[in-house]
């Protein structure tokens, strides 16, 4: 699980999604789209955020959900939360957060 992480973190155009939704949870993929393009001068497809989306689902640091037509994201820190709890409580049994 936590090389899923790793590997989502290690592109610059997922932190920058992550950034934005730090910043505003809840967005739909228009909206993230447009903020990459108007705040970062990232000139990415609809489809490339919507990859980039689906590998930080799998990570489990996005979690999407479905309202009417619209399909919403929101940060999931989790995830970070354990990795960051790995090194900084190591007498910390494996796998208790």
């Amino acid at each position: 699980m936590a090389e899923d992480v790793f590997k989502a973190l290690a592109d610059p155009t997922r932190r920058k999604i992550l950034d934005e939704l730090t910043e505003r949870n809840g967005q739909t993929l228009f909206e993230i789209c447009t903020r990459l393009t108007t705040k970062h001068g990232l000139g990415s497809s609809r489809q490339a955020i919507s990859q980039h989306l689906a590998v930080l689902e799998s990570a489990g640091l996005v979690v999407s959900r479905r309202q009417g037509r619209y399909k919403f994201h929101d940060l999931d820190t989790q995830p970070l939360e354990r990795i960051v709890t790995r090194w900084l409580k190591p007498d910390a049994p494996e796998g208790t957060p």
